[in-house]
C-alpha cells in the first residue's frame, strides 16, 4: 500500500483487536543496513513485540526481522532490541502515560516514509474480555445492516 512516498511494510492488526488506542506517534528506528534491505523487502513481523523505556530511552522488543540473504557477516540477531529515536519530550509523554496502571506502549505498524523506516507507535489499554466481544457483535451488526440494505437478504 503506498501514499504520498509512505510504503506501509507491516501492520499489527492484532494491536487494534487486544487494546483501546489511545494516542499515537510516529518514531525512527536506529537499525543497521541489512536490516533496512530486509524491512525494504517487507520481510519484517511486528505481531508479538511491544516497546519500553529504560534509562529514558525507548527500545522496541520482539520486532522480527528476517535476516537478509545477501548480507552473510552483516547480519545481526533477528529479534534484538532496537531504540527508537523520538524527541526527549515525547519520551516523557511515552512515560508519564505508561506509568499509569493498564497502559502500554504496542507497535502498529512499520513503513517507509521518503526513503526511511519509521513506525507508528501506541500508548494503549488492554482490552477485557467483554470489550472484545461488543466489539465483535458491533461488527457484525454492521455487517447485516449492510447486507440487507444491498439487497442480498430480500
Amino acid at each position: 500500500m503506498k501514499k504520498n512516498g509512505i510504503k506501509t511494510v507491516a501492520t499489527n492488526r492484532k494491536a487494534r483487536h487486544e487494546y483501546f488506542i489511545e494516542d499515537t506517534y510516529e518514531a525512527g528506528i536506529a537499525l543497521t543496513g541489512t536490516e533496512v534491505k530486509s524491512i525494504r523487502q517487507g520481510r519484517v513481523n511486528i505481531k508479538d513485540s511491544y516497546a519500553s523505556i529504560e534509562k529514558g530511552e525507548v527500545f522496541v522488543n520482539n520486532m522480527h526481522i528476517s535476516p537478509y540473504e545477501q548480507g552473510n557477516i552483516y547480519n545481526v540477531d533477528p529479534l534484538r532490541k532496537r531504540k527508537l529515536l523520538l524527541h526527549k519530550r515525547e519520551i516523557r509523554k511515552l512515560q508519564s502515560a505508561t506509568s499509569q496502571k493498564g497502559y502500554t506502549l504496542v507497535p502498529l505498524s512499520v513503513y517507509l516514509k521518503n526513503g526511511l523506516v519509521k513506525i507508528e507507535l501506541a500508548v494503549a489499554k488492554g482490552k477485557k474480555l467483554y470489550d472484545k466481544r461488543e466489539d465483535i457483535a458491533k461488527r457484525e451488526a454492521e455487517r447485516r445492516i449492510l447486507q440487507h440494505a444491498s439487497g442480498k437478504y430480500r
